[in-house]
């Protein structure tokens, strides 16, 4: 039997492909603030400006394409039994071919009802047109979690790393509540890989944990060789 790996991914995986968040100065974010374009409450107020950015996000991702994390990732369900939960709500881990993934913060390239949450649509192309309507004639939004919402998937998400043999936590800081506190439900004993230039938050971690400091683009690709390697490379 496979062993479980689950990866935890964040916004520094999207990062190598281009995509900005919004601590980046030179990206999508940089002309808007949070309470603006990314809460209940704006939403409310002003539903063309929070629309327009969705869209201008969705069309900068269809520009975008996997980078060799994303792909890496992939590469290890060859070996293990892997699921990926992550933070970023772009569909490059799709894209690049995994197939078990938890979205905790929704999925930009998905609609929903405004009064009914599991009525989901896919979207084709990037452009929502503002007043696009469910099939009971509400108005649509982004299938994203907006700062000050509950994060519906964090119960499974939480499930699936108490099941982790290993876990993977790439391009994150660790700080973003309450997905940071996953790794809080890895079974004790189990090692933490953390991959991430940066400084992390590991204060959590009771772990065993590996901090590697590389770019997830990087860093990810040489982490997956040596987990191939540990099973000699047997699929």
């Amino acid at each position: 039997m496979k062993k479980k790996i689950v990866v935890f991914t964040g916004a520094g995986v999207s990062a190598d492909s281009g995509i900005s968040t919004f601590r980046d100065s030179d990206g999508l974010w940089e002309h808007y603030r949070i309470e603006d374009v990314c809460t209940p409450e704006a939403l409310a107020r002003d539903r063309e400006t929070v629309i327009h950015f969705y869209n201008m996000r969705r069309k900068n991702l269809l520009e975008k394409k996997p980078n060799p994390a994303h792909e890496a990732i992939r590469e290890l369900e060859r070996y293990y039994d892997v699921e990926v939960v992550t933070q970023n709500i772009d569909d490059l881990h799709e894209r690049a071919g995994s197939t078990h993934i938890i979205h905790l913060h929704g999925e930009l390239r998905k609609l929903r009802s405004t009064a009914d949450e599991s009525l989901l649509y896919p979207i084709e192309g990037w452009e929502q047109k503002l007043d696009a309507r469910c099939e009971k004639g509400s108005l649509l939004r982004p299938h994203v979690v907006f700062f000050g919402e509950s994060v519906p998937m964090f119960e499974k998400a939480t499930e699936r790393v108490a099941r982790a043999d290993i876990l993977i936590v790439v391009g994150t800081s660790l700080n973003v509540y309450p997905a940071a506190s996953l790794v809080r439900y890895a079974k004790p004993g189990v090692p933490i890989y953390v991959v991430d230039p940066n400084e992390p938050n590991l204060s959590g971690i009771r772990n065993p944990v590996e901090l590697i400091r590389k770019r997830a683009a990087i860093g990810m690709p040489e982490l997956t060789a040596r987990l191939i390697a540990e099973t000699g490379g047997e699929e």
